[in-house]
């Protein structure tokens, strides 16, 4: 090639190079905006509606000829079980009461992992992007939808409270097949209010976050005892686990069935709310 055409085709690519810049610059610059027109502050005193997760749930329900019925009970922070609030804390986000909304060290771990195989699947968000996901987003796993839930994490740290935060998480997302919720999956799963539950039915409950749709609580695959057992000894660890109620967890006998039919699906989504920054007992 001549040194002529070596010139002409440099300034092309240059030329494609700062275009693409600038588109990317653009679609940041739309996120943004889009982000920054969502009510976040009213989460302070009112109980969402439907999330975006359960209007995806119910799109994918219609696809296939189904009906949506979704399980869904408001239960208040305080009523919740310390049991599964501890749980769901190591299971899901440790350093919840100390971030900004994000983990930075997982967010670079993450990238790596996804550079490496080529893949956007590694997980690793906080208790407040899963929230953002929950309310506003959807489960695709696409770069723009990870910037937009790291800018609505962000949105939510700066609004409201962390407790605040944590009760809409337990009051939110999904644990199981059309079961949303603490309460809803206290009843479903066992038979019982969120607020009744056991330090062996909570470690349980926190296990399957990861993917409640896939894993039961009732009957957990290998994989799921793994996370059973590393939950129980991290929460010994921190002494939020008694000596019995560790080696209850561990020893994984079956779980009995719910002692009564689920409740039928409630909702009291568009109730007052209480707000307070006190952290979990």
């Amino acid at each position: 090639m001549s040194p002529r055409r070596r010139r002409k085709g440099a300034s092309w690519l240059a030329i494609a190079l700062r275009l693409a810049l600038l588109a990317c610059v653009a679609m940041l610059a739309w996120t943004i905006v889009d982000v920054m027109r969502v009510d976040v502050a009213s989460l302070a005193r009112t109980n969402p509606g439907s999330t975006a997760i359960m209007r995806q749930r119910q799109r994918e329900a219609e696809e296939k000829g189904l009906t949506f019925r979704p399980r869904q009970k408001w239960i208040a922070y305080e009523r919740i079980s310390p049991h599964l609030r501890h749980a769901v804390l190591i299971a899901e986000d440790d350093a919840f009461f100390s971030h900004d909304g994000l983990d930075w060290n997982e967010i670079k771990a993450s990238a790596k992992k996804d550079l490496e195989t080529m893949r956007f699947a590694r997980g690793g968000s906080t208790i407040t992007q899963q929230l953002a996901k929950n309310l506003w987003l959807s489960t695709e796993r696409t770069p723009m939808r990870k910037v937009k839930e790291m800018l609505l994490a962000l949105r939510l740290e700066r609004e409201l409270s962390k407790r605040r935060i944590f009760e809409l998480y337990l009051n939110v997302i999904e644990w199981g097949d059309g079961v949303y919720g603490a309460e809803a999956a206290a009843r479903r799963w066992f038979g019982t209010s969120a607020a009744n539950l056991s330090a062996r039915q909570s470690v349980r409950l926190a296990a399957v976050i990861i993917n409640p749709r896939r894993y039961s609580p009732i009957e957990p695959p290998r994989r799921i005892e793994r996370r059973i057992r590393m939950i129980a000894s991290r929460m010994r660890r921190k002494g939020e686990l008694s000596e019995a109620d560790y080696r209850e967890v561990r020893a994984l006998p079956p779980e009995p069935p719910p002692v009564s039919a689920p409740a039928p699906a409630e909702s009291t989504s568009g109730a007052a709310a209480e707000s307070s920054a006190a952290t979990p007992e």
